[in-house]
C-alpha cells in the first residue's frame, strides 16, 4: 500500500475546503472527479447527488466503504471572508468543519478504494451520500434504487470509544458493531377551553399532557446486547407547549419526546393513548444498527488490529492499546443499510466530542491508520458468520 501522509492530508484539505452545508453539489463534483481521474472504477452520480463507484462490478460478494459529503452548518470562526471553509493544521491535527465528520474519513476511503488489491470474487464499492445530516436522505434514496452491498464499513467516528478513564489521551480506533437510533415523537393532548375562573366548565389539556408525561417518565428505556456489548437506549421529554392566555383553560398542549432506540426494541410509547384526549405520532425514526455477521465484525477488528500494529512498528499489539468491538450512541447511515439487509460496522477517525463543534478536528495519524484499516478490510477474506 502506498502510504503518503501528504496525499491523504492534501485530499482531506481539498474536500474540507469545499462548502457543503447548504448544497453538496460542489463537494460531490470533487469526489466524482477524483474517482474518474485516479481510478478505473465504474463511477455513477445518481439523481440525488450520491457518488457511487465500483471495482469488479457484478462479482459474487460486495463490500462497500461508505461516507457522506454533506456537513452541518459551520460556526463563524470556521468561515473565510468569502464564505469558504477554514482548514488549519496544528500539532498533528486538521481543524475545520467536516474534518472529523467526515471528509477526513472520506479521503481515507477514497485512497483505500483506489489502492487495494481486490480479490476477483469481490466487488469493492465506494459510496458517498448526500443528506446524512438530514436523516439519511441520500442513503435512503440509494437503497430505494437498489443499493445493497453484502457488507459495509461506514466510516463514521469510532476512535477513542474503548479508552480507559485513566488513559484519556490514549486514542484507539475501535469497531462499532451496533449503534443507537433515534425516534422523535409528539404527544398532542386536547381538551375544552373555558374561562379560568370556571375550571369545571372545561377540560384542561395541560393536565392531560402532564398525565401523559408521567407515563413517559416511568417507561423502561430499551436495551439489548450485540456481540456481548450492552447497548442501552433512553427516553426523555424534551419540550411542552400549551395554553394561549393566563385566564383561559387550555384546549391543546403538545409534548415532544426524544427516544434513543436499540435494535429490535422500542419503548411502548403507545401507552400514552390510554389517557383521554391524548394522541401519539412519530415524527421521525432513524433506525439503530446491529452487525448481522460476526465473521465480518471480527474481520474488520482484525484489520484494525493490524493497522495499530503497523502504527506501533511491532508484531504484536496488546492491552491497553488494542482496538475492540464497541457500541456507538449516535445514529448513522449504517442504520438504513442494516435495515435493508447489509451487514454493517462503523469504523472511522472521529473521536467523541469532535463532530459538529466549533473546534472540530481530526488526528492526521488516525486518518492514516483508518486508511490502513479500509485498505486491509478491502483485501481481507471475510469468514463465515458462524
Amino acid at each position: 500500500m502506498t502510504d503518503s501522509a501528504d496525499e491523504l492530508v492534501d485530499l482531506t484539505r481539498r474536500l474540507v475546503s469545499i462548502p457543503s452545508h447548504e448544497d453538496e453539489t460542489a463537494a460531490g463534483d470533487a469526489v466524482e472527479s477524483w474517482l474518474r481521474s485516479e481510478t478505473d472504477a465504474a463511477v455513477d452520480r445518481d439523481p440525488d447527488g450520491n457518488v457511487i463507484a465500483r471495482r469488479n462490478p457484478g462479482a459474487s460478494t460486495s463490500l462497500a466503504l461508505v461516507g457522506h459529503h454533506d456537513v452541518v452548518p459551520p460556526a463563524d470562526r470556521q468561515l473565510l471572508d468569502d464564505d469558504g471553509y477554514v482548514v488549519e493544521e496544528r500539532e498533528g491535527r486538521l481543524y475545520g468543519r467536516g474534518t472529523a465528520d467526515m471528509k477526513g474519513a472520506l479521503a481515507a476511503c477514497l485512497l483505500a478504494f483506489r489502492d487495494a488489491t481486490v480479490p476477483d470474487d469481490r466487488e469493492l464499492v465506494f459510496a458517498s451520500f448526500v443528506g446524512e445530516e438530514d436523516g439519511g436522505v441520500g442513503a435512503r434514496a440509494a437503497i430505494d434504487r437498489g443499493f445493497g452491498p453484502d457488507f459495509a464499513v461506514v466510516a463514521e467516528g469510532s476512535t477513542g470509544y474503548s479508552a480507559a478513564p485513566d488513559q484519556p489521551t490514549h486514542v484507539v480506533t475501535d469497531v462499532a458493531v451496533a449503534h443507537k437510533g433515534r425516534r422523535g415523537s409528539t404527544l398532542v393532548a386536547t381538551g375544552e377551553s373555558a374561562h379560568a375562573s370556571e375550571t369545571e366548565a372545561g377540560e384542561n389539556a395541560v393536565y392531560r399532557a402532564c398525565d401523559a408525561v408521567d407515563i413517559v417518565r416511568d417507561l423502561p428505556a430499551p436495551e439489548t446486547t450485540v456481540f456481548d456489548e450492552q447497548l442501552a437506549g433512553s427516553i426523555a421529554v424534551t419540550g411542552i407547549d400549551g395554553g394561549t392566555a393566563m385566564n383561559v383553560i387550555p384546549d391543546r398542549c403538545t409534548v415532544t419526546v426524544d427516544e434513543r432506540t436499540v435494535p429490535a426494541e422500542r419503548a411502548p410509547l403507545e401507552r400514552v393513548e390510554t389517557i383521554d384526549g391524548v394522541e401519539w405520532t412519530v415524527d421521525g425514526d432513524l433506525p439503530p444498527m446491529a452487525c448481522s455477521h460476526a465473521g465480518f465484525a471480527d474481520a474488520v477488528l482484525a484489520a484494525a488490529s493490524a493497522a495499530h500494529r503497523a502504527d506501533a512498528g511491532v508484531a504484536d499489539w496488546s492491552d491497553p492499546g488494542s482496538p475492540d468491538h464497541v457500541v456507538k450512541p449516535h445514529a448513522t447511515d449504517a442504520g438504513w443499510l442494516a435495515d435493508a439487509g447489509t451487514a454493517c460496522v462503523v469504523c472511522g477517525p472521529s473521536e467523541p466530542g469532535e463532530a459538529h463543534t466549533e473546534t472540530e478536528s481530526v488526528s492526521i495519524d488516525v486518518l492514516r491508520r483508518c486508511r490502513r484499516i479500509y485498505h486491509g478490510i478491502a483485501e481481507r477474506d471475510v469468514p463465515d458468520s458462524g
